[in-house]
Protein backbone atom coordinates (compact mmCIF):
# COMPACT_ATOMS: atom_id res chain seq x y z
CA UNK A 1 0.00 0.00 0.00
CA UNK A 2 1.42 3.14 -1.21
CA UNK A 3 0.78 6.59 0.26
CA UNK A 4 0.53 9.13 -2.01
CA UNK A 5 2.09 12.34 -1.15
CA UNK A 6 0.81 16.25 -1.16
CA UNK A 7 -0.93 18.64 1.54
CA UNK A 8 -2.94 16.54 3.74
CA UNK A 9 -6.65 16.30 3.51
CA UNK A 10 -8.02 16.98 6.48
CA UNK A 11 -5.71 18.17 9.45
CA UNK A 12 -6.92 18.19 13.10
CA UNK A 13 -4.22 20.91 14.46
CA UNK A 14 -4.12 20.38 17.99
CA UNK A 15 -8.21 19.78 18.67
CA UNK A 16 -9.97 19.14 21.89
CA UNK A 17 -13.38 18.66 23.05
CA UNK A 18 -14.89 19.26 26.38
CA UNK A 19 -18.45 18.34 27.17
CA UNK A 20 -19.90 20.39 29.89
CA UNK A 21 -18.32 22.87 32.06
CA UNK A 22 -15.98 23.57 35.12
CA UNK A 23 -15.02 20.62 37.28
CA UNK A 24 -18.25 18.71 35.78
CA UNK A 25 -16.47 18.85 32.03
CA UNK A 26 -15.52 15.78 30.38
CA UNK A 27 -12.72 16.05 27.88
CA UNK A 28 -13.35 13.57 24.89
CA UNK A 29 -10.49 14.66 23.57
CA UNK A 30 -6.99 17.02 24.26
CA UNK A 31 -4.89 18.44 22.23
CA UNK A 32 -4.87 15.82 18.97
CA UNK A 33 -3.07 16.63 16.06
CA UNK A 34 -3.51 14.69 13.08
CA UNK A 35 -2.83 14.38 9.39
CA UNK A 36 -4.49 12.50 6.85
CA UNK A 37 -3.17 12.55 3.16
CA UNK A 38 -4.53 12.04 0.26
CA UNK A 39 -4.30 7.87 -0.76
CA UNK A 40 -4.24 7.35 3.34
CA UNK A 41 -6.48 4.97 5.19
CA UNK A 42 -5.58 5.51 8.84
CA UNK A 43 -7.15 3.28 11.79
CA UNK A 44 -8.24 4.65 14.77
CA UNK A 45 -8.12 1.96 17.80
CA UNK A 46 -8.19 1.97 21.19
CA UNK A 47 -10.69 1.36 24.02
CA UNK A 48 -14.57 2.40 24.96
CA UNK A 49 -14.53 6.12 25.83
CA UNK A 50 -11.41 6.87 24.44
CA UNK A 51 -12.44 9.25 21.89
CA UNK A 52 -12.46 7.95 18.88
CA UNK A 53 -16.44 8.58 17.96
CA UNK A 54 -15.56 12.32 18.90
CA UNK A 55 -12.62 12.19 16.81
CA UNK A 56 -14.35 10.96 13.62
CA UNK A 57 -17.71 13.75 14.66
CA UNK A 58 -15.00 16.83 14.66
CA UNK A 59 -13.50 15.36 11.56
CA UNK A 60 -16.88 15.59 9.39
CA UNK A 61 -17.91 18.77 10.83
CA UNK A 62 -20.65 17.21 12.44
CA UNK A 63 -19.67 18.42 16.12
CA UNK A 64 -17.36 21.97 17.10
CA UNK A 65 -13.88 21.33 18.96
CA UNK A 66 -13.17 23.63 22.32
CA UNK A 67 -10.09 23.51 21.25
CA UNK A 68 -7.84 23.92 18.08
CA UNK A 69 -8.69 23.96 14.82
CA UNK A 70 -10.21 21.18 12.16
CA UNK A 71 -9.10 21.92 8.21
CA UNK A 72 -10.73 19.59 5.51
CA UNK A 73 -8.57 20.51 2.26
CA UNK A 74 -7.06 23.74 3.24
CA UNK A 75 -10.94 24.96 4.76
CA UNK A 76 -10.87 25.78 8.07
CA UNK A 77 -14.70 24.36 9.27
CA UNK A 78 -14.95 26.57 12.35
CA UNK A 79 -14.78 29.82 10.31
CA UNK A 80 -17.92 28.32 7.69
CA UNK A 81 -21.51 29.80 7.81
CA UNK A 82 -23.97 27.00 8.35
CA UNK A 83 -24.54 26.74 4.75
CA UNK A 84 -21.29 26.65 3.58
CA UNK A 85 -20.55 23.89 6.43
CA UNK A 86 -23.47 21.92 4.85
CA UNK A 87 -21.76 22.15 1.45
CA UNK A 88 -18.75 20.71 2.34
CA UNK A 89 -20.22 17.96 4.54
CA UNK A 90 -22.29 16.62 1.73
CA UNK A 91 -20.22 17.26 -1.62
CA UNK A 92 -16.56 16.47 0.22
CA UNK A 93 -16.96 13.53 3.07
CA UNK A 94 -18.54 10.98 3.13
CA UNK A 95 -19.79 9.15 6.14
CA UNK A 96 -20.75 5.47 7.88
CA UNK A 97 -22.05 5.57 10.86
CA UNK A 98 -22.72 2.72 13.33
CA UNK A 99 -26.54 3.61 13.25
CA UNK A 100 -26.54 2.95 9.11
CA UNK A 101 -28.35 6.53 9.42
CA UNK A 102 -30.46 5.54 6.58
CA UNK A 103 -33.54 7.30 5.60
CA UNK A 104 -36.46 4.92 5.80
CA UNK A 105 -38.89 5.88 3.01
CA UNK A 106 -35.72 6.01 0.41
CA UNK A 107 -35.08 2.94 -0.97
CA UNK A 108 -31.10 1.44 -1.14
CA UNK A 109 -30.93 3.54 -4.43
CA UNK A 110 -32.04 7.00 -3.79
CA UNK A 111 -30.55 7.05 -0.02
CA UNK A 112 -27.13 6.48 -1.89
CA UNK A 113 -28.23 8.99 -4.49
CA UNK A 114 -29.77 11.51 -2.53
CA UNK A 115 -26.22 13.40 -1.83
CA UNK A 116 -25.71 13.90 -5.58
CA UNK A 117 -29.29 14.93 -6.33
CA UNK A 118 -28.77 17.62 -3.49
CA UNK A 119 -25.74 18.74 -4.93
CA UNK A 120 -27.85 19.21 -8.43
CA UNK A 121 -27.28 16.33 -10.47
CA UNK A 122 -30.30 14.92 -12.48
CA UNK A 123 -31.52 11.93 -10.96
CA UNK A 124 -31.10 9.74 -14.12
CA UNK A 125 -27.54 10.81 -13.45
CA UNK A 126 -27.13 10.33 -10.02
CA UNK A 127 -29.50 6.92 -10.17
CA UNK A 128 -26.63 5.56 -12.43
CA UNK A 129 -23.87 6.64 -9.67
CA UNK A 130 -25.83 4.85 -7.23
CA UNK A 131 -25.97 1.69 -9.15
CA UNK A 132 -22.88 1.56 -10.02
CA UNK A 133 -22.16 1.84 -6.50
CA UNK A 134 -24.35 -1.41 -5.14
CA UNK A 135 -22.51 -3.04 -8.02
CA UNK A 136 -19.33 -2.28 -6.46
CA UNK A 137 -20.16 -3.70 -2.69
CA UNK A 138 -22.61 -6.68 -5.01
CA UNK A 139 -25.49 -5.57 -3.54
CA UNK A 140 -27.39 -3.92 -7.01
CA UNK A 141 -30.53 -6.37 -6.08
CA UNK A 142 -30.89 -4.00 -2.78
CA UNK A 143 -31.55 -1.16 -4.83
CA UNK A 144 -35.32 -0.89 -4.75
CA UNK A 145 -35.43 -2.20 -1.24
CA UNK A 146 -36.36 -0.04 1.47
CA UNK A 147 -34.58 0.54 4.76
CA UNK A 148 -36.74 -2.37 6.83
CA UNK A 149 -36.91 -4.86 4.71
CA UNK A 150 -32.88 -5.45 4.82
CA UNK A 151 -30.68 -7.22 7.34
CA UNK A 152 -28.81 -5.00 9.59
CA UNK A 153 -25.47 -6.02 7.20
CA UNK A 154 -27.49 -4.93 4.17
CA UNK A 155 -27.99 -2.09 5.38
CA UNK A 156 -24.28 -1.46 6.48
CA UNK A 157 -23.55 -2.08 3.01
CA UNK A 158 -25.44 0.32 1.45
CA UNK A 159 -24.79 2.67 4.09
CA UNK A 160 -20.65 2.34 2.84
CA UNK A 161 -21.99 3.04 -0.68
CA UNK A 162 -23.32 6.09 0.12
CA UNK A 163 -20.59 7.04 1.87
CA UNK A 164 -17.85 6.44 -1.25
CA UNK A 165 -20.69 7.56 -3.65
CA UNK A 166 -18.88 10.94 -5.89
CA UNK A 167 -16.20 12.35 -5.37
CA UNK A 168 -15.66 12.46 -1.90
CA UNK A 169 -12.38 13.04 -0.67
CA UNK A 170 -12.89 12.52 3.21
CA UNK A 171 -14.26 9.02 4.21
CA UNK A 172 -14.82 8.93 7.87
CA UNK A 173 -15.80 5.23 9.36
CA UNK A 174 -17.19 4.50 12.53
CA UNK A 175 -16.96 0.43 13.13
CA UNK A 176 -17.81 -0.03 9.11
CA UNK A 177 -17.80 -3.93 9.26
CA UNK A 178 -19.42 -3.91 12.13
CA UNK A 179 -23.24 -5.91 11.09
CA UNK A 180 -21.21 -8.17 8.65
CA UNK A 181 -19.43 -11.46 8.44
CA UNK A 182 -15.83 -11.39 7.78
CA UNK A 183 -15.86 -12.23 4.07
CA UNK A 184 -18.37 -9.61 3.32
CA UNK A 185 -16.55 -7.11 6.10
CA UNK A 186 -12.87 -7.93 3.85
CA UNK A 187 -14.87 -7.26 0.90
CA UNK A 188 -15.99 -4.07 1.70
CA UNK A 189 -13.08 -3.10 3.10
CA UNK A 190 -11.53 -3.71 0.04
CA UNK A 191 -13.28 -1.42 -1.77
CA UNK A 192 -12.61 1.53 0.89
CA UNK A 193 -8.64 0.56 0.49
CA UNK A 194 -9.45 1.05 -3.14
CA UNK A 195 -11.10 4.11 -2.89
CA UNK A 196 -7.80 5.46 -0.74
CA UNK A 197 -5.77 3.80 -3.72
CA UNK A 198 -7.46 6.18 -5.79
CA UNK A 199 -6.31 9.15 -3.97
CA UNK A 200 -9.01 9.61 -1.07
CA UNK A 201 -7.95 9.94 2.29
CA UNK A 202 -10.36 8.05 5.33
CA UNK A 203 -10.17 7.50 8.99
CA UNK A 204 -11.39 3.65 10.40
CA UNK A 205 -13.07 3.55 13.78
CA UNK A 206 -12.38 -0.18 14.56
CA UNK A 207 -11.69 -2.47 17.29
CA UNK A 208 -10.57 -5.52 14.77
CA UNK A 209 -7.01 -5.87 14.91
CA UNK A 210 -7.20 -7.75 11.61
CA UNK A 211 -8.56 -4.78 10.07
CA UNK A 212 -5.58 -2.77 10.42
CA UNK A 213 -4.26 -4.46 7.52
CA UNK A 214 -5.76 -2.38 5.28
CA UNK A 215 -4.76 0.57 6.51
CA UNK A 216 -1.08 2.39 6.31
CA UNK A 217 -1.48 3.69 9.86
CA UNK A 218 -3.25 2.93 13.44
CA UNK A 219 -3.22 5.23 15.60
CA UNK A 220 -4.24 4.42 19.30
CA UNK A 221 -6.36 6.84 21.49
CA UNK A 222 -6.62 6.11 25.50
CA UNK A 223 -8.31 9.33 27.43
CA UNK A 224 -8.55 11.55 24.50
CA UNK A 225 -4.65 11.36 23.69
CA UNK A 226 -2.72 10.04 20.99
CA UNK A 227 -1.02 7.15 22.84
CA UNK A 228 0.53 5.62 20.22
CA UNK A 229 0.78 5.22 16.08
CA UNK A 230 2.28 2.53 14.18
CA UNK A 231 2.22 0.91 10.75
CA UNK A 232 -1.36 -0.47 9.61
CA UNK A 233 0.43 -3.93 8.91
CA UNK A 234 2.46 -4.14 12.13
CA UNK A 235 -0.37 -3.12 14.21
CA UNK A 236 -1.49 -6.44 16.03
CA UNK A 237 1.77 -6.68 18.08
CA UNK A 238 1.36 -2.83 19.41
CA UNK A 239 -2.14 -3.54 20.30
CA UNK A 240 -1.36 -6.75 22.46
CA UNK A 241 0.66 -4.73 24.96
CA UNK A 242 -1.84 -0.72 24.17
CA UNK A 243 -3.90 -1.39 27.70
CA UNK A 244 -0.44 -1.43 29.50
CA UNK A 245 1.39 1.30 28.33
CA UNK A 246 -1.53 4.09 27.73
Amino acid sequence: MTVQTGAPVLHLEQVSRVHGQGAAGVHALRAVDLKVHPGELVAVMGPSGSGKSTLLTLAGGLDSPTGGRVVVEGTVLGELSRKRLTAVRRRAIGYVFQDHDLMPALTAAENIALPLELDGISSPAAHREAMAALEELGIAELADRFPDEMSGGQQQRVAISRALIGDRRLVLADEPTGALDSTTGEAALAVLRARCDAGAAAIMVTHQTRHTAWADRVVFLRDGRVVDETSGRGAAGVLTVFPLTA
